[in-house]
């Protein structure tokens, strides 16, 4: 039998292994074993999975080209999440070890949720709820007086992956216009699906509506900083619902308090959990939730059965369905079942 290490969780419930991993074990138990790794310390996990065949992570330890320098027999690193920020991909890819993720169980919520951020945003729904419940029943009307009907506004995508594309079908029902920057995709692709192909300066721009789905790499952090938010109307909103790192918050706390932007929807910081006095958790025009925009209660199990099927595919000597660093395929000797749908991204 192979073996899976995954890190012991902070709360492990008292079942046996079999039961807490059941999900994970449903492609995976008659190929492989799942061992917990009870780590303290990225010194005591690295020790722990070092003879592993594959490893399952979400949370915990990153899994860094320090640690990946003293894997012995791993091929396989299985994230159970869209983002894989945890893992050095490079480094990953350097040892000829898969990555894979799952970037497409949940990609409906985290579109619903962005959308309900950019609805609360965009009618300051947290002045609107502190406005009700202190009495203060008359005022409200004049303030969202000054906010256009959101019928005819622009709505602005950062990148054109899933979620980008089922945000542009929510936004098309309001009757929004919609207008994309990806860097890694044709002007064809984006066109085709009746959104309008154009530069970063021009999203910047023209986006009443900024809604952010890139990935987190050396080329998204801080994407949108002091500078991309001078850009931007006065009008405009922003929205976050990817990872935090994409924003600089100093520079965006800066732009909202000079009213350079006129409101916020963020499911992500830049530190998570925040310090407790971030001006973004008590700022009027913003919205702020715990990076909760996948949660559903269909979201978990799916997300673990798809990460052990994942794994089980590698084991078993075949392509999985979705593998972050495809190029690391060719050289892993595994053998292409099915016609590959190359992901395009970790965080999209």
């Amino acid at each position: 039998m192979k073996k899976v290490g995954i890190q012991l969780p902070r709360q492990a419930n008292p079942e046996a292994v079999e039961i807490r991993y059941s999900l994970e074990l449903e492609a995976l138990s008659s190929i492989a074993e799942i061992i917990e790794v009870d780590a303290s310390t990225p010194e005591e996990f690295a020790e722990g999975v070092k003879d592993m065949d594959a490893i399952i992570t979400s949370w915990g330890f990153r899994i860094d080209a320090e640690l990946i320098s003293k894997l012995n027999k791993c091929v396989v690193i299985g994230v159970g999440s869209v983002g894989v920020d945890m893992v050095d991909i490079e480094a990953a890819t350097a040892a000829g070890i898969v990555v894979t993720n799952v970037p497409d169980v949940f990609i409906e919520e985290v579109a619903d949720h962005a959308m309900m951020m950019l609805l609360a945003a965009g009618r300051r729904m947290k002045l609107m709820n502190r406005m009700a419940a202190e009495g203060n029943w008359w005022h409200g009307r004049p303030i969202l007086s000054e906010v256009p009907r959101l019928y005819g506004q622009t709505l602005g995508l950062l990148a054109f992956g899933n979620v980008s594309r089922c945000m542009a079908r929510r936004a098309k029902a309001f009757g929004m216009n919609i207008i994309s920057h990806d860097p890694y995709l044709s002007e064809l692709t984006i066109s085709e699906s009746g959104v309008e192909p154009v530069s970063f300066n021009e999203l910047l721009e023209r986006s009443d509506y900024l809604s952010i789905h890139a990935p987190h790499n050396q080329d998204t952090h801080h994407i949108i900083d002091a500078n991309a938010l001078a850009k931007m109307p006065n009008h405009s909103v922003l929205i976050n619902s990817a990872r935090g790192p994409l924003i600089d918050e100093s520079a965006l706390i800066d732009a909202l308090q000079k009213g350079e932007i006129a409101a916020a929807g963020l499911d992500v910081l830049e530190k998570e959990p925040p310090e407790k006095d971030n001006p973004l958790l008590t700022m009027e025009n913003v919205v702020v939730s715990p990076h909760v925009a996948s949660a559903t209660t269909r979201m978990r199990p799916e997300t673990r059965r798809r990460t052990g099927h994942e794994v089980a595919l590698v084991l078993k000597n075949k392509w999985p369905m979705s593998c972050v660093n495809p190029t690391v395929l060719p050289r892993a000797e595994l053998e292409r079942w099915q016609p590959y749908p190359m992901n395009r991204g970790p965080n999209r």
